[in-house]
């Protein structure tokens, strides 16, 4: 068997039975070029639901192991050398997210076409002549990513009714010569990016998507100069209108209602796409106004990102962590910071169980210096300002604390304890307690009982750090921090709209200033931040690509 020691990510997450694992950059290239490969042991971790091999140019093949990978929902493998994707790939039927990126394929495995649950496929930057047939089958795409192969055409079935939730294909820097008229059959298509073609004409049928917001066919030599003219410098509804003309004249020529009744099934053709662009509207009116976005900022386009680094020593206490930044949060105007400390609470008694399954703790950033540690400290020496009170030690703080819910219970003269009570019994026994301390070693948490008062968010929090732990499951964290985050937009949004007659109730301001204008949008900016082990390898980064995937639906995550 090979030796784990060449590969201590590997080891670790078969020993922590992780769920992720990200392996990238030169370390991991060397010892892909050294050992010939991935160690086969990789292909052990049946745990996985998230697995990043990215930016190894040694990297040229993938073993056909990788279908025992079989919980796997995103693969991204990007940035590598890959020449060949094994056609097990159909294995893998939990796929959702799948990134073969910047490598040097020349065909993708029919397997793909066996991925009922993928949702997003990227294939950019490689050498693909042809698509596979049969990507209808995987009727729950919604973004395709083909851009800068060697394409010269679609696969026949891509145009089809069964693809109903594709709202984006990107296949610009490619060798395509034609757009067949079924585009049309693409009923969510929002998004069509095709410029740098060789297409040298546009269907006029394409004016028939009924979502159609975007689309892009600049560097192509078109036939007809003016469309040519139209698609380099005009809006797209300029030029679905144009084309939807072009349609209407084409008619015409062919001879109206007196061709052999091609006429009239053009204009039931015009009184279908009519009813379905009114719909469309509606819908789109519907969905702007309910609409809630949520942008993820990368964490290499953060120079300055919060980076959290773990001790081994947490393992028996609370071993699992996760964080983000997020920003465009507006607790300002009136009752929103109120709002989302009840939220919070809420959260805390029913997903979290009363802290007993999970802890949520928000800081300000402004107020935190990084990098930050998760480590464990003895009670004694365990010091923290809780919210509302002074410095006191973990000992002194857990002694309060229980007076004060022994009396709770005796005032409502209850038979049992109360949620207070029980989440501090989380604690008991042990000789160590978890806490989060920033670079000069203040703890600023210490979870589950408080954090502090030192990072205290407050109405003029501009961004707020996120922490959710546990000792149930590293799944446990992620699935609290997507409620939080998504109770979080829906929050900011009541607050975007109802500023105003909030405003005249705003508490440690000014009353006279008039709100940003910016402050207006419900926008949120997530911020992903890496949990690292004490030697800097990658424990989890919040969120991938498998985060936030809810079924909330007028909640747009944007990558």
């Amino acid at each position: 068997m090979e030796d784990l020691q060449n590969w201590p990510e590997i080891e670790k997450a078969a020993a922590e039975k992780r769920r992720e694992l990200v392996l990238q950059g030169p370390a991991v290239d060397k010892r892909v070029s050294h050992h010939g490969g991935l160690s086969s042991s990789i292909y052990s971790l049946t745990l996985l639901n998230y697995l990043e091999v990215s930016q190894c140019p040694s990297l040229s093949e993938i073993h056909e192991d990788i279908q025992r990978l079989t919980n796997l929902q995103s693969l991204i493998l990007c940035r590598n050398k890959l020449a060949s994707f094994p056609d097990v790939v159909g294995s893998l039927k939990s796929l959702k997210v799948l990134d073969l990126s910047v490598n040097n394929l020349t065909a993708l495995p029919e397997g793909i076409t066996q991925l009922r649950e993928l949702n997003t496929l990227n294939v950019s930057c490689n050498r693909l002549e042809v698509l596979p047939g049969g990507l209808s089958q995987c009727t729950k795409l919604s973004t395709i990513n083909i851009s800068k192969n060697q394409l010269t055409g679609f696969p026949e079935d891509l145009f089809s009714e069964r693809l109903d939730l594709l709202s984006t294909l990107v296949a610009s820097d490619n060798c395509i010569q034609a757009l067949g008229a079924e585009v049309h059959k693409l009923a969510a298509l929002k998004v069509l990016d095709l410029s740098n073609n060789k297409l040298s004409e546009i269907p006029p049928d394409l004016s028939d998507c009924p979502k159609l917001k975007e689309i892009n066919f600049k560097g192509n030599k078109l036939k007809d100069k003016r469309l040519e003219k139209m698609v380099n410098g005009c809006q797209t509804k300029s030029i679905l209108d144009y084309l939807r003309g072009k349609g209407r004249g084409r008619q015409g020529e062919d001879g109206g209602e007196c061709d052999g009744g091609r006429g009239s099934d053009k204009k039931k053709r015009q009184q279908q796409r009519k009813k379905k662009e009114k719909v469309a509207d509606e819908e789109d009116e519907v969905e702007e106004v309910n609409k809630m976005v949520v942008k993820v900022l990368h964490i290499s386009d953060a120079p300055t990102a919060i980076t959290v680094t773990v001790s081994a020593e947490v393992k028996d206490v609370r071993p699992y962590l996760v964080c983000c930044v997020v920003g465009g949060m507006n607790l300002k105007p009136g009752n929103a910071l109120k709002r989302f400390l009840m939220a919070q609470t809420k959260l805390h008694d029913d997903l979290c169980g009363r802290r007993t399954i999970a802890t949520i703790a928000t800081h300000d950033v402004q107020l935190l210096k990084g990098p930050l540690t998760y480590d464990v400290k003895p009670p004694a020496q365990l010091k923290v300002v809780a919210l509302g009170r002074k410095e006191m030690t973990a000992v002194e703080l857990i002694r309060h604390l229980h007076l004060e819910a022994e009396e709770l219970r005796k005032q409502k003269k209850r038979q049992n304890v109360t949620g207070l009570h029980k989440y501090l019994q989380l604690l008991q026994g042990k000789s160590v307690y978890p806490c989060l301390m920033d670079a000069e070693g203040h703890v600023i948490s210490f979870p589950p009982i408080t954090n502090s008062e030192k990072t205290k968010i407050k109405k003029t929090t501009k961004e707020l750090f996120l922490e959710v732990t546990s000792s149930t499951s590293l799944q446990t964290c992620k699935d609290i921090m997507d409620a939080l985050i998504v109770k979080m937009a829906e929050l900011n949004k009541f607050t975007a709209e109802h500023q105003e007659e909030a405003a005249s109730d705003e508490e440690g301001g000014d009353p006279a200033e008039p709100s940003a204008p910016s402050e207006t949008s419900s926008q949120l900016i997530i911020q992903q931040v890496r949990t690292v082990d004490q030697d800097g390898n990658l424990k989890v980064v919040y969120p991938s690509k498998t985060d936030l995937s809810t079924d909330v639906g007028n909640l747009t995550v944007v990558w």
